[in-house]
């Protein structure tokens, strides 16, 4: 009998680090979400952080992008996102040209950002399938 609740008690404490673990990249995934929302709809915040090779419209319109982003890549770290739904959402998402624009821009640091956690890496990797399933539009010439 000691061993089975040894067990129960070893299982427990697992789940219980694993539903911290949950609330912890929530907390700090609101936080980000947080901050891209400011970015997004302030040109003052904004433009202290736009990149010198980009204006604070386009950089507020990428920042939007990378909140959708984000948005998926929370419900897929938590589990919400279901086996073989994730090709399917991220080319939903780069159905966008603002996110294909944004992930032109952007994706390579992300999959820095990601290397080493193999979650990160397949959900970078969906959204780079899904990009160039969607080729960037050219400029019309003049």
């Amino acid at each position: 009998m000691k061993l089975t609740t040894a067990v129960v008690g070893v299982a427990r404490l697992r789940q219980d680090a694993r539903h911290q673990t949950d609330r912890n990249e929530a907390v700090v995934t609101r936080n980000q979400l947080d901050w891209l929302s400011q970015m997004s709809t302030n040109p003052d915040l904004a433009k202290l952080w736009t990149p010198d090779d980009m204006s604070v419209e386009e950089y507020m319109q990428l920042l939007k992008a990378n909140q959708l982003i984000c948005i998926l890549s929370l419900r897929d770290r938590l589990g919400f996102v279901r086996d073989g739904q994730l090709p399917f959402y991220a080319s939903m998402l780069m159905n966008s040209e603002v996110c294909r624009r944004y992930w032109a821009k952007f994706g390579d640091l992300r999959a820095q950002e990601a290397e080493g956690d193999t979650r990160a890496e397949r959900f970078t990797e969906a959204l780079n399938q899904a990009a160039q399933a969607h080729p960037r539009e050219q400029p019309a010439a003049a």
